[in-house]
């Protein structure tokens, strides 16, 4: 099962009189299961997602179109290559809420049992066959 890129976002900065424009670079790698991206050693709600464009004059319509497009011209001056997509403002899930019985992300622990909340306006699935389902997708094996 290949990975996707994870990253983070770095807003625009002065260097010695030159601003550098935004950028979001990649900081490691993740297998992306629905609302979740699993890394070797940890676990994030996923967040946003933009697939690099390398930058180029455009005109508008729209501004949520050029908004878009500067998210995409961000990813490809962070290094990301072109076409490929990079996640970036992820949240860490936190093991030690969900274990006093609480919220983290997407991920509920309610009646001794960890459920996930797989969009916004959708109920709550049990997080292990939620977890599975998307690996054998993942896999291709349904």
């Amino acid at each position: 099962m290949p990975t996707e890129l994870i990253g983070e976002y770095r807003p625009a900065k002065r260097v010695i009189g030159i601003t550098r424009a935004p950028r979001i670079v990649a900081v490691g790698e993740a297998w992306h299961l629905g609302a979740l991206l699993v890394t070797a050693d940890a676990v994030l709600a996923t967040g946003d997602v933009a697939r690099s464009l390398e930058p180029s004059r455009k005109g508008y319509t729209a501004i949520s179109a050029r908004e878009r497009d500067e998210l995409r011209f961000a990813a490809y001056r962070g290094g990301v290559p072109e076409g490929r997509a990079i996640h970036y403002n992820w949240t860490p899930i936190d093991f030690s809420a969900l274990a006093s019985g609480g919220t983290s992300g997407p991920i509920v622990a309610q009646g001794g049992e960890l459920k996930i909340r797989w969009s916004a306006a959708g109920g709550l699935a049990p997080l292990d066959s939620y977890v599975r389902e998307r690996i054998e997708l993942a896999r291709g094996l349904m």
